[in-house]
C-alpha cells in the first residue's frame, strides 16, 4: 500500500531509565552524604554529578542570582529558596516569614515581580516540596551551621539564636536542607553570607565553617 511507513526497532535506543531520574538519583545521593558528613563519598558522587548537573558556591548573593539567569535557557525556570528557619537573610532582602503565593511564583511570567522568575521572594521547603525548577539558588543561614566539624542547629527566637535539643527537631531541619537542595532539575547555586562582625546574631563565624565544608567537597566556587 502506497504511503506506508517503515519502522525499524533498535533496542541501542531504548532509554530504560530517564535522564531525569539518572540525575536526581545522583543529585539525592549526593545531597544525602553532603548532610551526613560524608566527605569521601560526597567528593565522589560530586565528580560524577557535577558532568551533567553544575553546582557551584558563592558569598555574594548577586552572583548567585546572575548564575541562575545566565544558565537558564528559554523557558526554564529559577528561583530563590531558604529554609523556613533562615531568619538572619533579612540583611539580604530574604525574608522567609512573608508568605509567598504559590500560583503566581510558580506559575507567573519573567514580567511579574511575584514570579520565582524576580529572585526576590524565596520559597521554603514548606513552599517547593514535592515541586521543581530548572536552576534553584538555593540560601544557606546560621539555622544548620557547621562546628568543629559537625553540624549545629538553630531557631532563631526573639533577639538570638536558641539551640535546637531535640532529635526530631534536628532531623527536621535536616530534612529541609535535603529538600531546598534537591529542588532543581538542571543545576544550582549554594549562597552562603559572609555574616557580618558587626552583628552580634551574623558573625562570620556562624558562616564561614559551612562554606569551607561545602567547598571542601570540590562545589566549584564563583
Amino acid at each position: 500500500m502506497s504511503g506506508e511507513v517503515a519502522i525499524t526497532r533498535d533496542e541501542r535506543l531504548h532509554l530504560a531509565t530517564s535522564m531525569r531520574s539518572f540525575r536526581c538519583e545522583k543529585v539525592s545521593a549526593f545531597v544525602k552524604t553532603l548532610l551526613a558528613c560524608d566527605v569521601d563519598a560526597a567528593r565522589s558522587l560530586l565528580q560524577d554529578v557535577s558532568r551533567h548537573y553544575p553546582i557551584v558556591i558563592t558569598r555574594e548573593l548577586t552572583r548567585a542570582k546572575d548564575w541562575v539567569r545566565n544558565h537558564s535557557r528559554g523557558s526554564e525556570r529559577f528561583g530563590l529558596v531558604a529554609s523556613s528557619k533562615a531568619q538572619r537573610l533579612k540583611p539580604h532582602a530574604i525574608d522567609v516569614r512573608v508568605d509567598i503565593n504559590p500560583i503566581h511564583w510558580f506559575l507567573n511570567g519573567p514580567s511579574d515581580t511575584r514570579s520565582s522568575y524576580y529572585l526576590e521572594d524565596a520559597a521554603t521547603e514548606f513552599d517547593i516540596q514535592g515541586l521543581e525548577l530548572d536552576w534553584t539558588c538555593v540560601s544557606w543561614d546560621a539555622d544548620l551551621r557547621m562546628a568543629n566539624g559537625c553540624w549545629e542547629y538553630h531557631s532563631f527566637r526573639g533577639k538570638r539564636w536558641q539551640r535546637i535539643q531535640r532529635p526530631e527537631s534536628q532531623n527536621y531541619l535536616l530534612n529541609a536542607y535535603r529538600v531546598l537542595l534537591t529542588r532543581a532539575r538542571q543545576g544550582m547555586t549554594i549562597f552562603v553570607p559572609r555574616g557580618d562582625i558587626a552583628d552580634s546574631t551574623r558573625p562570620p563565624r556562624f558562616y564561614d565553617e559551612t562554606y569551607g565544608y561545602l567547598s571542601s567537597l570540590g562545589i566549584q566556587e564563583i
